[in-house]
């Protein structure tokens, strides 16, 4: 596929694709062996995931298609059941594009929903944005790469996530866990790539899965992006030098020095605080 953007891309046909996403840049970051690892073997569905790709759906109007699962594959207190044949049902629901939830989670989605939309910020950005599910393909420094944008107009865009805590400590803390930042700078060097300009936002709209279900509308600073500018540009240095080689090395052999929190241990050890 020649570099450009494609509004009409299903998520299974994205996901195919070959280029260089940000999750695998932010795994090449971690090791290339864990880069290797991972896509030598894809990971298996992950219930824990479908919560959030329900909310997704129900925010955006597009992306998988959510069932609410019936009676007859519930336990008594509402969840899915581990039994073999709701098992058995549960993948032959899900080979065919569906994303299960039981009725407890399907309530939470609602409102999950209902409290992204009913925030000023997010909902005035989302309903001022048309573009869903946006893909994007690129080159860049010799290193093909995609991204897909949740919201995008070819000015503004924007990223949804659900988050135990969606507090601006608690986000600012995972994005640097997760690599956001990362993630962010990846989608806004794609559409410049292609487009020749710089992206205008760049929001990340984050909802709590629990009451009373609290919404966070952020962007990130410019220590934040000059971090992610030096990472994204040694995940495609990292990508570059790896497939030259065919070697994906895992952690390097170094000297240590103890960080600065045992240091200021060893030095007040034993003494007593008054």
């Amino acid at each position: 596929m020649t570099a450009g953007i494609v509004t009409d891309m299903s998520e299974a046909d994205y996901h195919a694709r070959p280029e260089l996403s940000s999750t695998q840049a932010r795994w090449l970051l971690d090791t290339p062996a864990t880069y290797r690892h991972n896509k030598d073997n894809p990971q298996p569905h992950k219930v824990a995931f479908d919560l959030g790709t329900a909310v997704h759906t129900k925010v955006l109007g597009v992306g998988s298609n959510v069932l609410i699962c019936p009676d007859d594959h519930l336990t008594p207190a509402g969840a899915i059941s581990s039994k073999a044949a709701t098992a058995a049902w549960l993948d032959e629901q899900r080979s065919n594009g569906l994303i299960v939830i039981g009725r407890q989670q399907a309530a939470s989605v609602d409102a999950m929903a209902e409290a992204v939309l009913a925030h000023s910020g997010a909902r005035a950005l989302l309903e001022s944005i048309g573009g869903r599910e946006v893909s994007m393909f690129a080159e860049i420094d010799g290193v093909p790469m995609r991204a897909r944008f949740d919201v995008y107009d070819g000015r503004s865009a924007a990223d949804l996530k659900s988050a135990r805590n969606a507090s601006p400590g608690g986000f600012n803390k995972a994005v640097g866990n997760f690599g956001y930042h990362v993630q962010d700078r990846w989608y806004s060097e794609a559409h410049t790539a292609i487009t020749g300009t710089e992206l205008d936002v760049f929001k990340f709209i984050v909802v709590e899965p629990t009451a009373p279900y609290l919404v966070g509308f952020y962007d990130l600073d410019f220590m934040w992006e000059d971090d992610a500018k030096k990472k994204v540009s040694r995940a495609r240095e990292l990508y570059l030098q790896c497939t030259e080689t065919g070697e994906w090395p895992g952690y390097p052999s170094m000297t240590l020095t103890p960080p600065t929190w045992a240091v200021w241990e060893d030095e007040n050890e034993g003494e007593i605080q008054v």
